[in-house]
């Protein structure tokens, strides 16, 4: 390893124990559900590293593609997260996020803008103008972004943020909804994946924030995985009038599996319990509905892309009796 690497190493560098429960101060879980949430913050360590040594795009997914399939997704997410933080840190070349994003990590492209989040979140003059940063991003996607900055909030935060209830103050607009969805995928690890205690955190805060923070959860619960089905069937119970917004958030991991070819067991149980389908016919729901897309109008496409997931999720459940959200009025 060349100097340079060395010392981006030992300057950035993370170590694997933040990932654990002990360190987070997270409830105690069951010990195979904490096992797995604490294997794939580790996961995503390990991708962060790999991107802080190569920044190659080629040699850099190369080292990822030895992970095993269905935790790929969390290393390209930590991947991100370094290629983005030399971008925003080094002086001269500023392009190693997108050409890695342009190359072999398309297929990561959800996980790969949700990195840039963690990054962002880690350099306070970001995270006040992060706004005007977003503008160089997907107008789709960027929202993404946000999800991660409030994923890492609740991660490393999570006694202000979740048991706080704070709003960032320096996101505007609908950059709040988004970083609820990253808070509310947050919640899954910080609780150890119990719909109990999920459900005695989400109602203390306002019922308006309610809706973003069931979808994150939604996504976190299927694409990281550990609730059986009885946790998963627990939780679409909890969610109550939001469980459109739940199946929502399921769908969008199953498409970002399905994207990147790292279909998981434990993903298509939580599509047939949240969304009442399998796996791929919940990724088809977020292709049909991504091609009914305007573009940014008075609403960003990426809410109407939500709405639309959730109104067909309802209708499907509707035509096919499959139990579940049935009502249409609360999308």
């Amino acid at each position: 390893m060349s100097l340079g690497r060395r010392l981006r190493k030992l300057l950035f560098g993370i170590s694997p124990q933040e990932a654990t429960f002990a360190r987070r101060g997270f409830r105690r879980a069951d010990p195979d559900v904490q096992a797995r949430l604490e294997r794939i913050g580790r996961t995503f360590i390990q991708g962060y590293h790999a991107a802080l040594e190569v920044t190659d795009p080629q040699a850099l997914s190369d080292r990822l593609e030895e992970v095993e399939n269905a935790w790929r997704g969390f290393a390209y997410e930590g991947a991100a997260m370094g290629l983005a933080l030399l971008d925003f840190l080094i002086p001269g070349r500023r392009d190693r996020w997108q050409r890695f994003l342009e190359g072999p990590g398309d297929a990561h492209a959800y996980m790969l803008h949700v990195g840039v989040g963690w990054a962002a979140a880690r350099l306070p003059w970001v995270r006040r103008d992060l706004d005007a940063h977003l503008r160089r991003f997907d107008p789709l996607f960027r929202w993404l972004v946000v999800d991660g900055y409030g994923f890492h909030e609740g991660y490393f935060h999570w006694s202000r943020y979740a048991d706080g209830r704070t709003v960032p103050k320096r996101l505007s607009g609908y950059g709040q909804r988004a970083f609820d969805q990253g808070l509310g995928r947050c919640l899954w690890f910080i609780h150890g994946a119990d719909p109990q205690r999920i459900e005695l955190t989400i109602r203390a805060f306002p019922t308006g924030r309610h809706a973003d923070l069931f979808s994150g959860l939604g996504l976190a619960c299927t694409y990281a995985g550990g609730g059986d089905r009885a946790t998963l069937e627990q939780l679409l119970h909890i969610a109550g009038i939001w469980r459109p917004q739940l199946a929502q958030g399921a769908a969008f991991a199953a498409k970002a599996r399905q994207r990147a070819d790292n279909a998981a067991r434990h993903a298509e149980t939580a599509c047939g319990v949240l969304c009442g389908m399998s796996a791929d016919a919940a990724a088809a729901i977020t292709d049909r509905s991504l091609a009914k897309l305007p573009i940014d109008g008075t609403e960003p496409a990426f809410e109407l892309w939500r709405r639309e997931i959730q109104a067909e999720v309802v209708g499907e459940r509707v035509v096919t009796g499959r139990p579940g959200p049935v009502d249409p009025s609360v999308v």
